[in-house]
Parts: C-alpha cells; sequence; structure tokens
C-alpha cells in the first residue's frame, strides 16, 4: 500500500514517512499542491495525507483538484492540520477529504486512521469491480460467460478480440473481478494512446537522469499492478522494440526501469485485447509471432452487436438507465419505436455507439419515456459510417443552446432551461461547462 504525503516542512515529511514506513507502508512525498497532483496522477497512491496550509495552493485547493481528476478522484485524502476551528474541518470536508489529523498528531491515531480508510477504500474496489462485472455481461452470452468462468480463477495470459466498441475492457475488468486477484489492482493501459518514445517508460519506469525530463524515479505500469492484473488494450499498437521487451516480462516475470541496471520482478497477470487481426500483422512483420502465441493462451472473441440483435432492448435499458443516473434525469421506459430502430441498424459502433446514440436520444427527449427513433439514419454496410462519437457533443451543444435561446437564457423556473429538457438546474449548468457554452455578449 502506497501513501503520499504531501507538506511543505521537511521534518514532517521525514517524520510521516519514518511511522509510515515501520508500519509496512509505501511512501511518497510532495512539498507543494502542485507536486502533489503531478505524482498522485502518475503514482495513484493508495492515500494521500495532506498538509492545509502550503506556500502556493493551500491544501484545501490541492484536495479540491485531486477531487477533480479523473485518476486521482478516488483516492481518499486525510488532512493534516493545527487547526482546530470546526469551520476550517468543515472546510475540508467540503473539498473532498475523508478525514483529518490535527497537529501534533498521535502517532497510533494517524496509523488508525490511514488503515481504515485504506480498507475501505479495498471493499469499495471490490463493489466496483463487481458492478463492471454485471456490466459487462448484460444480455444472453452463454459462451463467453463460460469462458470467463474457466479462466478466470487461473494466471494464465487472455488475449480478448474484437471490433471497436465491443466491451473489451468490461470483460477484462470482469476477469478481473471473478479472480483471486480482484482485491489487488486492475491497471489499464491503452497502447495506442502512449507516445511512441516513452511506451517503455509507461510501462516499466525509468530511473532518475534515465532521458531529458526524467527529474525522478517514476514507477511504470507493471509495478503498479504487482500482486494484480494489468489489462494492455489494443496491444497490436506497440512498437516491435517494446514488444521484444514485454515478451521477456511475460516469460520471466522480470524488467529492469529504463535507465536502471536491477532487475525487478513482479507478480502481474496480463490481459490483452485488440481489434487488430494479430496474426496477419505476424505475417507482415508488425507484430512479434512469439508475443502472440505468448498472449493467445486462452483467446476469447467478442461478437459485434449486430450479431447480438436479440440482446440489443435488455443494453439499451440498462445503458439508458445509467445515462439518466449521470445526467439527473428521471427514466420511465424507452419508446417501442426507438427499440425498433435500433434492432435493425448495423451499429458499426458497437455498444459504444449504441451507449452515445441513447445518451443523445435522453437528452433530447423532454419527458421520462425516451424516444429518438428519428435520430437513425440508414447505414450501408458497403461503405464505411460517420462514427456517433464525433457528432454527440456538436448536436447536444446545438441543442442546448437551441433551448436557452428560446427561454432568454434563462436556466430555472416554470419557463427555464432547465425544466424544458429535464435536468436539475445544476446538472445543466455542468453541462454547459463541459461542453463550453456561453451566452454571447
Amino acid at each position: 500500500m502506497t501513501v503520499l504525503v504531501v507538506d511543505d516542512e521537511p521534518l514532517n515529511v521525514d517524520l510521516l514517512q519514518q511511522e509510515l514506513a515501520e508500519a509496512g507502508y509505501r511512501t511518497l512525498s510532495a512539498a507543494s499542491g502542485e507536486k502533489a497532483i503531478e505524482i498522485a496522477a502518475k503514482e495513484r497512491p493508495d492515500l494521500v495525507l495532506l498538509d492545509v496550509m502550503m506556500a502556493g495552493i493551500d491544501g484545501y485547493e490541492t484536495c479540491r483538484r485531486l477531487k477533480a481528476g479523473e485518476a486521482t478522484g478516488a483516492i481518499p485524502v486525510i488532512f493534516l492540520t493545527a487547526l482546530s476551528d470546526s469551520f476550517e474541518k468543515v472546510r475540508g470536508f467540503g473539498a473532498g477529504a475523508v478525514d483529518y489529523v490535527t497537529k501534533p498528531f498521535d502517532t497510533e491515531e494517524l496509523l488508525a486512521r490511514v488503515r481504515t480508510h485504506i480498507a475501505l477504500r479495498r471493499e469499495i474496489r471490490k463493489v466496483e469491480s463487481k458492478a463492471a462485472d454485471a456490466d459487462s455481461l448484460v444480455g444472453e452470452l452463454p459462451r463467453l460467460r463460460e469462458q470467463i468462468r474457466q479462466v478466470a480463477g487461473t494466471d494464465s495470459t487472455v488475449l480478448i478480440q474484437g471490433e471497436t466498441g465491443t466491451g473489451k475492457e468490461l470483460v477484462a475488468r470482469a476477469l478481473h473481478a471473478a479472480s483471486p486477484r480482484r482485491e489487488r489492482p486492475l491497471v489499464s493501459v491503452n497502447c495506442a494512446a502512449l507516445p511512441r518514445d516513452l511506451v517503455e517508460s509507461e510501462l516499466f519506469g525509468h530511473e532518475r537522469g534515465a532521458f531529458t525530463g526524467a527529474l525522478q524515479q517514476r514507477r511504470g505500469r507493471f509495478e503498479l499492478a504487482d500482486g494484480g492484473t494489468l489489462f494492455l488494450d489494443e496491444v497490436g499498437e506497440l512498437p516491435l522494440e517494446a514488444q521484444a521487451k514485454l515478451l521477456r516480462v511475460l516469460q520471466e516475470r522480470e524488467f529492469e526501469r529504463v535507465g536502471g541496471t536491477k532487475s525487478l520482478r513482479v507478480d502481474v497477470r496480463v490481459i490483452a485485447a485488440t481489434n487488430r487481426d494479430l496474426q496477419a500483422q505476424v505475417k507482415d512483420g508488425r507484430f512479434r509471432s512469439d508475443l502472440f502465441y505468448r498472449l493467445n493462451v486462452f483467446p476469447m472473441a467478442l461478437p459485434p452487436l449486430r450479431e447480438r440483435r436479440g440482446d440489443i432492448p435488455a443494453l439499451a435499458r440498462h445503458l439508458a438507465e445509467k445515462a439518466a443516473r449521470r445526467l439527473g434525469r428521471r427514466l420511465e421506459a424507452i419508446s417501442p419505436a426507438f427499440l425498433e430502430r435500433a434492432a435493425v441498424h448495423d451499429w458499426p459502433g458497437n455498444i459504444r455507439e449504441l451507449e452515445n446514440v441513447i445518451e443523445r436520444a435522453l437528452i433530447m427527449s423532454g419527458g421520462e419515456l425516451l424516444d429518438g427513433a428519428d435520430l437513425f439514419t440508414p447505414v450501408s454496410s458497403a461503405s464505411p459510417a460517420r462514427p456517433v462519437e464525433g457528432s454527440l457533443a456538436d448536436m447536444e451543444r446545438a441543442y442546448i443552446v437551441r433551448i436557452l435561446e428560446s427561454v432568454g437564457w434563462q436556466i430555472e423556473g416554470e419557463k427555464g432551461a432547465a425544466r424544458v429538457v429535464g435536468l436539475n438546474p445544476s446538472t445543466l449548468r455542468g453541462r454547459l461547462r463541459k461542453l463550453g457554452i456561453r451566452k454571447s455578449s
């Protein structure tokens, strides 16, 4: 378990790190809020001990930024403060902290609070893993369920193959949730999104000074996943030089950080996924044959949505309920016309396209009935379809602006835009910020 200590007083940091190390925790440190946000996003600690009074951005603002970050929002924060005023404590909770410890702190009390909140986070992870398992298995998928049952309890490498948007990451989460490693981390890496010159650093970490900009030692994704599962999405996009190093880790369970000489051993279960034909890439010399066979120990093929038409009503209901919760909407039913059109649509973007169409339909439906049959346009299988993802934000933005202009940019009240679109005013304001919508002067 890793704890990030954030304090601009070196003596305080040394004391806290010593106490935490003796209790068996790995520690990281930061002397400012800005550095803490950077380290937390890269290292994903299990908990943050955060001083309130610091130069630069203070602890309250640091906590707010951590909670707003996609990578750091779930990390519990405990404030360290010399302030005993109730107002300051309430302010800390308002910023997103889960607890506080008053300075000078009692070591046993501090360690007890750290243990409690790390244990609580592990329980939350278990619940989230079970939810992910349920999400990935909506519909009639007997073969997929049986394959998960067969391989989840092993450490065998799994290769998930399927078109974009078929739910490969959800299946990986289901495998992790059903495995003996479910209480340890599931670390996901989108190989296609990694800069070519930083792939090895991201996967295996680097030592301080290994290259320009490497100002401190950094753990890679394999180290972060130690004891758990590493999900390599779009593994077919890895450059050949990184493939060779990945093969060694899979075979030997050891590697060196970039710029390092010490071999590190890890206990990681690897799940890989791709929408590419890896065998064709092997023939073309773009993917190593030995790595392919090492990854392809237990292959799983996900069917496209057009081959699961019987599952579309159940998937639509499930995705609509998720979107309604996220948007703060009340949903009673999906119109039969929408389901009829959905059942015959080709869905080139698969489940991801269905999810986006449902969200758009929910936004544009005024009441508690999801109705958006007119959103479907005929798709020719002979020509590539325009991705729904690319147009969703633009259509949502245009729709909300049109409603706002029709009500004179009034958000609240009986005639306000929030009531017209069926959202809470605060939710609508959040959508305006996200979409960059502002009233022109």
